[in-house]
């Protein structure tokens, strides 16, 4: 177990890396790399305990790849990632781990815009044996079906899913859970009950959700700073106040500090330029708006 409490040191290093800067080549080649280990370490002899735990770190790392590849929209080597993922958390015989991939189809279906399949991966993740016996987890996955059923236009059941997803939250312990859920926290689900009220066209919900993310996201996570900002001006600019949501728009590049956008969050910021230009075509601050956003798409 010492081997593979050294195998396992780097997934920390990983999560911080995703959220500072978002998915990239680096951390992908970084994920695979303790992914190569995990599995060279199975080809010694070792007990059944070490085998799945190895196994458990293999699905994680490729979990992390895929998670890498699916922020930066490269989907197709995602969707690759997750189905080696799949087999190595079947291998494991863990839930949590098993319930990380249904979290990361659900987020997959949902960058391709496939809400049913985003929807069915986010109920297998609430019937899962991690999602019964946790109510953390559970949460997990209930915030998944809001943002699914909110994007289908189920708005009664995206709320009503958000609401289970907050009780579950509440009712949540504090205690050790895998690396990968590090994201996962009440900032979150603020800011994913933000997404969901935007959709459902509960505009003032929304940014009143985004400030509370924004308040409680740690200083580290820096990507999801970013998106909740994101989240903050769409917000904004729905409720007709186009030249503070540019303003609060112009924020997301402040806090990704020259680094380029991750895939994700240019398409999350395409859209509001695009709202925006539907919304408010005709306000000076547009012009400003269109050559900043420019400039910050030649870094990437």
């Amino acid at each position: 177990m010492s081997d593979v409490a050294r195998v396992a040191a780097g997934l920390n290093a990983l999560v911080a890396a995703d959220q500072h800067q978002g998915g990239h080549a680096d951390l992908e080649k970084a994920a695979l790399k303790g992914r190569d280990s995990a599995l060279e370490l199975q080809q010694r002899c070792a007990s059944e305990r070490v085998r799945r735990a190895l196994y458990t770190l293999a699905a994680e790392y490729t979990d992390a790849a895929a998670w890498s590849c699916t922020d930066a929209r490269n989907l197709e080597q995602a969707q690759r990632y997750l189905n080696e993922s799949a087999t190595y958390a079947g291998l494991s015989q863990d839930g949590p781990t098993e319930m990380s991939v249904w979290v990361s189809l659900a987020i997959l279906a949902a960058q391709r815009h496939n809400w049913h399949e985003a929807l069915a991966a986010a109920q297998a993740a609430q019937a899962s044996t991690a999602a019964r016996r946790d109510p953390f987890f559970d949460s997990l996955g209930r915030v998944r079906s809001a943002l699914a059923y909110s994007a289908l236009g189920e708005s009664r059941n995206a709320l009503r899913s958000l609401g289970s997803a907050q009780e579950a939250f509440a009712k949540a312990s504090e205690r050790e859970r895998p690396h990968w859920t590090a994201f996962y926290g009440q900032a979150e689900l603020d800011h994913l009950g933000a997404i969901v009220n935007n959709r459902s066209g509960r505009h003032t919900h929304a940014e009143a959700m985004a400030h509370r993310a924004l308040a409680k996201i740690p200083p580290g996570f820096r990507r999801n700073r970013a998106l909740a900002t994101a989240q903050l001006a769409l917000a904004q600019l729905h409720q007709g106040d186009a030249e503070e949501a540019i303003a609060t728009a112009t924020d997301v590049f402040t806090i990704m500090d020259g680094d380029p956008l991750p895939g994700r969050m240019r398409t999350l910021i395409g859209d509001f330029h695009r709202d925006l230009f539907t919304l408010a075509p005709s306000i000076t601050y547009a012009r400003d708006w269109s050559d900043r956003l420019r400039a910050e798409w030649s870094r990437a």
